[in-house]
């Protein structure tokens, strides 16, 4: 402006007004000032309004630091107003700082830049981040990947942050620390799995146990290592081999490059033990194991290292039916089993504790062989029979129709109870079948097996037999010449119904009968009917027959005859 000579009072109001109009233009604005003075931790700025502004010292310096000013040095200040009441004007560092700094974070938003800044302060649910002069917010979650019990290292250390969200107009800022540690761990991690390889050895540390496997971490990304593929041998949880913090030698076995999961393995790097398995363990020969694993259906037991078979329970014991294995074996138990399938595919082998003991009705019929006499108690009693309780466990049956003479095998049975202790006499031994014959009545009249096994009878042959017993079931009889004991059924007595009642016979009676077959203990089944048919055939056979008009009792009657001219 030219200087007047001579101002009017107009010339000196329109000057003011000039002068004061300037100056309101300051308020809102952050301008560069001089620091003119430092009193008492406070500096003395002139920006160039017609009065000095004071700013304390500690906005100018960082969280945690010294200010270090002095006059002559240029700073940006804002400008709340142009006076106060004591005639200063209203500065603030932390108020240019703050729009110095919304200015920039609003800009690195937009383009989802990082962002640097202090953390200085705990707060509620979080802690308070300096971002070059703005205040914003990191919520706990957002620290670090996993939950951080100590914060005091993080602190008062520049470091990267993600802006999540940012309101100006409210003052709010969030921002977040693990974003930035997940995108970096990311970037690590596609680098890296990049540059590894399946089949490739690998030493990491193991990070973390839990109940299926371990975690081991690689040099920034973690692979699984699996408890299956942590040995060979049987392992129950993976803390029996390793530990938090251990170095560990891994093989990589499989990397899925779309979900960057790693799977891992040690056993890999031993010796496969099934590798000649079956050369190794000979079906039929015996060894000593230790029980590892016990379940509904049998045990496993370990024959080395990394070898485990199973006893199922069907193979557990000659006598024990139906009983949980683990009331026959416990867990570490050393016990001898004998190899009875391998399959070195499938990895399995099928092994039987009973086959390392004596069969025990092996070892009953080389004691108690066919025709000897034996004692035991009433185990059960059932509708077809009693079972007697024998040495080593095993049990023998003496059947209804071989307790007693001249009664039913209903009466028989009832003349028995459970736990009774009775004598009987060996009649037959199947120790394949695991069965044991016996015979009670046999004891009464000294009629045993042994007779029956030395007899001369032969299948078709007619003898005179004599009844011993009459049952509801046919007849008990015994041939005459030969002494063998043996029966008639019901519907062996005649070929008409009304010859087939057992009651039409009494014990004494002598009849003819014909032997049609013996049974599992050599005793001889006799029939009625089978001889009279067998007669009728031979009559036909030698006196012709209904074709040449003779009738069947003219050619009956003929042969009978015969016979009686014969025998007289």
């Amino acid at each position: 402006m030219a200087t007047m000579a001579n101002p009017t009072r107009d010339d000196f109001a329109a000057l003011l007004n000039q002068t004061l109009g300037e100056e309101e233009g300051f308020e809102g604005r952050v301008v560069k000032g001089t620091i003119t003075a430092i009193e008492n931790d406070m500096a003395v700025i002139d920006v160039g309004l017609k009065s000095e502004g004071r700013v304390p010292l500690r906005e100018f310096a960082a969280p945690g630091q010294k200010a270090e000013l002095k006059a002559g040095d240029e700073v940006e200040v804002f400008v709340d107003r142009v006076e106060n009441s004591q005639g200063e004007a209203m500065l603030s560092r932390d108020r240019a700082r703050r729009e110095a700094a919304w200015d920039k974070l609003e800009a690195e938003f937009a383009n989802s830049s990082r962002v640097e800044g202090v953390i200085f302060g705990r707060v509620k649910g979080g802690f308070t981040v300096d971002l070059s002069g703005a205040v914003a917010f990191l919520p706990g979650s957002q620290v670090d990947i996993r939950p951080v019990r100590d914060v005091a290292p993080l602190m008062d250390i520049p470091q990267p942050f993600q802006i999540l969200k940012m309101d100006r107009r409210r003052g709010n800022i969030v921002v977040s620390r693990r974003a930035v540690l997940e995108e970096t761990r990311a970037e690590q991690r596609s680098g890296l799995i990049q540059s590894l390889a399946e089949g490739q050895v690998i030493t990491g540390v193991v990070k973390n146990i839990t109940d299926y496997g371990a975690f081991v971490d690689l040099g920034g990304i973690d692979g699984l290592l699996h408890v299956t593929d942590l040995s060979y041998r049987r392992v129950g949880h993976p803390s029996e081999m390793i530990a938090i913090g251990d170095s560990v030698t891994v093989q990589i076995i499989r990397i899925n490059r779309d979900t960057q999961r790693i799977s891992l393995g040690m056993k890999q790097l031993e010796t496969d033990p099934w590798e000649g398995v079956g050369a190794k363990y000979p079906v039929g020969a015996k060894f000593m194991g230790r029980v590892t694993n016990i379940t509904e259906y049998g045990a496993f037991v370990e024959l080395e290292p990394g070898i485990e078979g199973l006893v199922h329970v069907s193979e557990m014991s000659w006598t024990k039916k139906n009983v949980h294995p683990g009331k026959i074996v416990s867990t570490s138990q050393e016990v001898e089993v004998v190899i009875l399938e391998v399959d070195a595919e499938k990895r399995r082998i099928s092994l039987g504790l009973k086959q390392a003991q004596p069969n025990p009705w092996e070892s009953f019929a080389e004691a108690h062989p066919v025709g000897s006499t034996v004692e035991g108690e009433v185990k059960n009693s059932t509708e077809f029979g009693l079972f007697i309780g024998l040495d080593n466990d095993v049990d023998g049956m003496v059947h209804m129709s071989d307790i007693a003479w001249g009664m039913s095998g209903e009466e028989a049975l009832s003349l028995h109870h459970k736990g009774e202790v009775v004598k009987a006499v060996v009649l037959d031994v199947d120790p394949e079948k695991e069965r044991i014959s016996l015979g009670m009545k046999q004891l009464e009249r000294g009629n045993v097996p042994a007779a029956n096994a030395g007899s001369s009878l032969q299948r078709n042959q007619v003898v005179t037999v004599t009844v011993l017993a009459v049952t509801d079931g046919g007849l008990e009889v015994q041939a005459g010449d030969d002494g063998a004991i043996g029966f008639i059924r019901r519907s062996d007595l005649g070929r008409d119904r009304d010859e087939q009642r057992p009651d039409r016979f009494q014990a004494g009676q002598k009849l003819d009968a014909m032997v049609i077959g013996f049974d599992r203990q050599k005793k001889p089944n006799f029939s009625i009917k089978a001889m009279q048919v067998a007669e009728e055939k031979e009559a036909v056979a030698q006196y012709g027959s209904s074709d040449s008009g003779a009738s069947l009792g003219d050619i009956l009657g003929a042969a009978l005859n015969k016979a009686r001219d014969q025998q007289n």
